[in-house]
């Protein structure tokens, strides 16, 4: 057993390496918040996730299910693929239509890796440890696109390490608890209308000796930060009767106060002169919300099972997007834009169909509700709405000792529209949206 635990952290130990290597290079496109936490539960569009259990990737949705998983190591990753195409139009803070195209799409693809680990500490305790990426956001523009004075490039990257634990109380209930670690990194870019804000302030004969033209003499303002920071989750494990099994679970917001540098190119000297649009040091704070579940699996037989799931999430956190300069370096006003958004509700149903004891078929739908409350608080960084989820997968046991489980999902997103108001001018108009995961994981009980 001694070898089996040191070859299963020396394991952890690589794999996890490895995840922070990836993560620290690729983009998140799957929106701010990643359920893609799970091949296996990928299948059943995460429906009833905080009483699956089925396996240690439990530990993210509800670590008392623990107490089922034998020790085990899983490495998981999720192929995923967004689509934003742009229509519409953008205005100055003069009122004056702003000149380019519609930006291509502002999806991509990206990977999300995953990684638990599970080790029975004895009878009725079991100790867990998670890497995942909980939160990302990836959207890019092209460089001169109209809606440039709100956004060119925003980039979000999370990586959380979970380490806990699970006590089984009794034949019937479980109790889980964790802490997680949390690192964020943020990237924002954005155009500058160094023209149309020298015309708002000193009038277009000014500017036009200057050679500041509206929509035509633009700086590129690029925000860089990062931070730690903690937070904690907990979960209970029912088994109501033989064939039933409850969860409920708990995650806490966690707050980053993110540092670092604002680094602008391109700056006109009348600007540069007095303070404005010279590099600094910034700092923005960031509640990344909490959240809660309820689920439900149910055996029908011993080939069928439903589960059922409902999952809120307290965004209302993110009430507003500021960014703060050194006072020291620069006389730039703070940057804030309104959030306001509101805590939201999704809601998952799914089934699992155990043909033989080497295979089982997984399908399931959701409907996840956007937290954004109007088109005028859509931007362009985070162009989201009601999306419908619709997946299947499967599952093979190779042996006793290794299996693979495959998901994929396709969310049909209800077309967003934003007509935004910020200190760049107007943007109004309206995407064609969707989202592709494919899911893939390696299970190995050690």
């Amino acid at each position: 057993m001694r070898k089996q635990s040191d070859a299963g952290f020396s394991a952890l130990r690589l794999l996890g390496a490895g995840i922070l290597a990836v993560c620290s290079s690729s983009s998140m496109a799957a929106g701010f918040a990643l359920i893609e936490q799970s091949a296996s539960q990928q299948g059943n569009a995460f429906a009833g996730a905080s009483a699956f259990a089925g396996d240690a990737s439990t530990l993210w949705f509800n670590p008392a299910g623990l107490t089922r998983v034998p020790q085990q190591l899983i490495v998981a990753g999720h192929a995923i693929r967004t689509v934003a195409d742009f229509d519409g139009s953008a205005n100055t803070i003069l009122g004056t239509p702003v000149s380019g195209g519609e930006g291509g799409d502002a999806g991509g693809i990206s990977g999300v890796p995953n990684l638990y680990y599970a080790l029975p500490l004895g009878a009725d305790m079991v100790f867990g440890v998670g890497i995942n990426v909980p939160f990302g956001l990836s959207t890019e523009y092209d460089k001169d696109w109209r809606g440039r004075y709100q956004a060119i490039k925003s980039e979000v990257t999370t990586v959380n390490i979970n380490p806990s634990l699970a006590f089984r109380i009794n034949k019937d209930f479980s109790l889980g608890v964790g802490v997680s670690l949390q690192y964020i990194e943020a990237k924002l870019t954005q155009a500058v209308d160094q023209g149309s804000l020298c015309v708002a302030q000193n009038g277009a004969a000014v500017c036009a000796g200057l050679g500041l033209t509206p929509g035509a003499s633009d700086a590129f303002a690029d925000v860089e930060g990062d931070d730690w920071s903690a937070g904690f989750n907990f979960g209970l494990l029912f088994q109501a009767t033989d064939s039933t099994r409850l969860g409920l679970s708990y995650r806490s917001k966690v707050k980053h106060r993110l540092e670092g540098d604002a680094d602008f190119s391109n700056t006109h000297p009348a600007f540069s002169s007095t303070g404005l649009f010279v590099d600094a040091d910034v700092e923005a704070k960031i509640d990344l919300p909490q959240s809660a579940s309820l689920s439900l699996y149910q055996d029908l037989g011993s080939q069928w099972s439903v589960m059922a799931d409902v999952t809120w999430t307290g965004w209302s956190s993110f009430d507003e997007l500021r960014i703060q300069y050194d006072d020291n370096d620069s006389n730039q006003p703070d940057s804030v834009t309104d959030e306001s958004w509101n805590n939201n509700l999704r809601y998952a149903i799914g089934l699992d169909y155990r043909a033989s004891s080497a295979w089982t078929f997984r399908g399931g739908v959701a409907l996840d509700k956007t937290p954004i409350p109007d088109n005028s608080h859509r931007t362009p960084r985070i162009p989201g709405e009601d999306r419908l989820w619709v997946s299947v997968g499967f599952g093979y046991r190779m042996s006793e000792a290794l299996g693979v489980d495959v998901g994929y999902s396709h969310l049909f997103v209800d077309d967003p529209t934003l007509n935004h108001s910020s200190t760049g001018g107007t943007i109004q108009g309206d995407y064609d949206a969707s989202v592709d995961i494919l899911s893939a994981q390696l299970v190995w009980n050690i």
